[in-house]
């Protein structure tokens, strides 16, 4: 096209480069060493011009930059770019994250900000007579590169104070003699219940604190060095995995969720009270509705809406927990070190005590509550034309169900919409202020993703009883609109009174991770623009195109992996998938600490009350934002991970059913298939498929079978193919999934005897 690409680095701002070899090529460190002093990627074209290469040099120098990619030096940066590799330091901080079949610790470094995922280091054993590394420790460790991503560890110095906990299920073994002979023997062995530990951990008969068959336990490293399986003590016992709430229990210990409240912020959270009018606006008189799910128990948000001219009037009234939560106290330290609630199918670990989150900051029907409130104007189009902030009181006219407000919004126009006391036509008017908040949505090009949510529902004794696709309405999208709206303005009102704001941030996707989405979707039949001029209204077209069809789960799921994790920063960045220059989150402060720093900005415009924004949190807002994002992941993952234990543990019971699903991912080792009915993933491992030479195609996602004697045909398996399986194994303390093909695809298989080993085409014996 004649232009420089905007991805290029200005070309005042490359590296002046030395002279090439005889032969014309630059030798391997001097190109390294360009690459790296270089500003941002790097490509083919630059290092022509730099070194003064010719067409002739364009083979040699393809093959250079290949050799550098697999050895590690460089990484790629997008389409036919490279950028140095980020190497670790010799000595960095670690944290252990599993062990590898052999017990020896994996780990991963702590501040790691490369693309892509952080390199693993394969830790040392420790030094005779100190405890085994366990998952969770910190240790600064001396690093030797292996290759790439690739690092071996050995421990200069531990950073934890408490030894690292092992969380998992005890089995008790037969007398086996393979403890160490100065432990004694061994009385069973703990499985860990996290994925990314590969090896058991053995139990000797003098440290299984009276721990029985399948119950879940926390262990201790004990000292011991040397290869081979290590030992640990067990320290304390969680009850069964059988038991009602016990999933949630192991994802608790796991992760090491907060899960008791100091008595300091009890006695606090206890001590609290009503609020006064006074200094408030009433707002008692405005019919304002909460609308949740049906187990909800903390009401924190309530909706109004009211027709203004062509547009309308909207009031988003938030629980004011600033007034509880002062900062400083013992209940803002608790909430600050939680970071948010988390959230399983059979309990909440909430981020304030009980007599807040359910109590004085739950905004219940015809109870006076204290409550923020964003009062905003909409034309007939969307378009917010203006708003306003400020603190109330309120009550609660109703609390509707999801189920009733949608109920509510599709009866018949004669009929009253609830037959209490809401004034007629205000769930029609909350849903026509929708449908024009969406008009504006879909006008701003946002990537609305549709990733179904498992619903855990249980009998009556705490079992499961079924596991379903959560259903998801039109109220669902009514109140997450009017949410949305409120945190735009929230954070538009305190960027123009320039006062410090915690922003919910979204980066684009990483070059690399958008190249390998658009690579992956192409194989699907879905085209997307080149990386760099790439936005979520191409990624949303994408979707709607998909809706409907069988590859809808896994275009959905594709693009969700590509996306970078939204984060809170006080340094506003946008959000990318919501297509917004400002956003700030500001409307779940019971469950979220990032809310609360927010509404405590906006309550100290202006004035400074004893429940504002204190200075010196103002000052260190970029940590705690890094804290509340931390935690938020941690939720995440434990959320996550309970709700694939509790379908392993249902399906458990199911063993050798059958069930639908669709190929999600296409590997060298085997398929993952998606579940249709519950959304789980599992394994079909290659060693299950037919007895054929299977080829695996990188490029296309696929794995074919190639038939032997020279046959025609063969099985052939591609992303977002249905397939049927067969149920092989559960493991509910993981869960972890095993299928094999049922049906009209199921192998047809020989004599294992007269099989030899077998690997996919192109791959390397391990």
């Amino acid at each position: 096209m004649g232009g420089r690409d905007l991805t290029d680095p200005p070309p005042d701002r490359l590296p002046t480069a030395p002279p090439p070899h005889a032969d014309g090529l630059p030798d391997r460190e001097a190109l390294r060493r360009f690459i790296t002093e270089s500003a941002g990627r790097v490509g083919k074209r630059e290092i022509s011009r730099a070194f003064g290469l010719g067409p002739q040099h364009k083979a040699a120098l393809r093959a250079l930059l290949r050799d550098l990619a697999l050895e590690g030096t460089l990484v790629p940066a997008g389409a036919k770019r490279f950028r140095a590799s980020s190497a670790l330091p010799e000595a960095t901080v670690v944290q252990v994250t599993g062990t590898d079949p052999d017990g020896d610790p994996v780990a991963r470094p702590v501040a790691w900000d490369g693309d892509g995922p952080a390199p693993v280091v394969f830790m040392h054993p420790e030094q005779k007579g100190r405890p085994a590394l366990a998952p969770g420790e910190r240790v600064v460790a001396r690093l030797k590169r292996l290759g790439p991503g690739r690092y071996e560890g050995r421990t200069l110095r531990r950073l934890t104070d408490a030894p690292g906990r092992i969380v998992g299920l005890f089995r008790p073994t037969p007398a086996t003699g393979d403890a160490p002979p100065h432990l004694g023997a061994e009385a069973g062995r703990v499985i860990p219940a996290d994925k990314r530990s590969k090896a058991e951990w053995i139990v000797p008969a003098a440290e299984t604190l009276g721990a029985e068959g399948d119950e879940i336990v926390i262990a201790e490293p004990l000292p011991q060095a040397g290869p081979g399986l290590k030992s640990a003590r067990i320290v304390e016992r969680l009850g069964r995995m059988g038991d009602p709430r016990s999933v949630s229990l192991l994802a608790i210990h796991t992760h090491g969720i907060p899960d008791a409240f100091p008595a300091e912020a009890l006695a606090e959270a206890e001590r609290a009270r009503g609020v006064s009018a006074a200094g408030r606006e009433d707002l008692r008189a405005v019919p304002l509705i909460t609308i949740d799910g049906a187990d909800a128990r903390d009401f924190d948000d309530a909706v109004y809406a009211e027709p203004d001219g062509d547009g309308f009037r909207l009031i988003v009234a938030i629980a004011d927990v600033a007034h509880y939560v002062r900062p400083g106290s013992a209940l803002d330290r608790e909430a600050q070190r939680r970071g948010n609630s988390v959230y399983f199918p059979d309990r909440v670990v909430p981020m304030l005590p009980e007599a807040l989150s359910n109590g004085w900051c739950s905004l219940r029907p015809g109870e006076d509550r204290g409550c923020l409130f964003a009062e905003i104007h909409i034309d007939a189009s969307g378009t917010k034309t203006r708003h306003r902030f400020g603190r109330g009181i309120m009550r609660s006219a109703a609390r509707l169900t999801y189920d009733q407000a949608q109920q509510a919004d599709e009866a018949d126009p004669g009929e009253s919409e609830n037959g209490s006391a809401l004034p007629d036509g205000l769930i029609t008017t909350l849903f026509a202020a929708w449908r024009a908040l969406s008009t504006a949505r879909a006008r701003r090009g946002t990537l609305d993703l549709d990733l179904p949510e498992r619903l855990v529902r249980f009998d009556p004794q705490g079992r499961i009883a079924s596991i379903d696709p959560r259903p998801r309405y039109d109220s669902h999208r009514l109140i997450e609109e009017f949410m949305v709206l409120a945190n735009v303005a929230a954070a538009e009102e305190l960027d123009r009174r320039r006062r410090p704001c915690l922003y919910r941030i979204h980066a684009p996707p990483s070059p690399e991770r958008a190249e390998a989405m658009r690579d992956s979707l192409s194989t699907l039949g879905y085209d997307l623009p080149p990386v760099g001029t790439m936005r979520a209204r191409d990624l949303d077209a994408v979707l709607d195109r998909a809706s409907g069809t069988d590859a809808a789960g896994l275009v959905n799921e594709t693009i969700l992996r590509a996306q970078s994790q939204a984060e809170y920063s006080p340094d506003n960045i946008g959000h990318f998938g919501l297509a917004l220059p400002a956003y700030a989150h500001f409307t779940s402060p019971i469950r979220r600490y990032a809310d609360l720093m927010v509404h405590r900005a906006l309550v100290g415009m202006g004035t400074t009350p004893p429940d504002g924004l204190p200075a010196a949190d103002a000052a260190r807002l970029d940590e705690i934002g890094a804290q509340v994002s931390a935690t938020e992941r941690r939720a995440a993952l434990a959320e996550r991970e309970t709700t694939e234990r509790y379908v392993a543990a249902w399906l458990g019971e199911q063993v050798g059913c059958e069930c639908d699903g669709h190929v999600s991912g296409v590997t060298r080792f085997g398929l993952f298939v998606t579940l249709t009915q519950t959304g789980a993933t599992g394994l079909v491992p290659l060693s299950t498929l037919s007895d054929d030479v299977w080829m695996y195609d990188e490029s296309t996602q696929t794995l074919r079978a190639r038939p032997p004697h020279g046959q025609q045909g063969g099985m052939r398996f591609q992303l977002a193919q249905k397939v049927t399986v067969r149920l092989v194994e559960a493991t509910p303390v993981t869960g972890g999934l095993l299928f094999a093909l049922a049906g009209p695809q199921a192998p047809a298989r020989r004599d294992p005897a007269a099989r030899g080993p077998r690997r996919p085409r192109g791959a390397r014996p391990r």
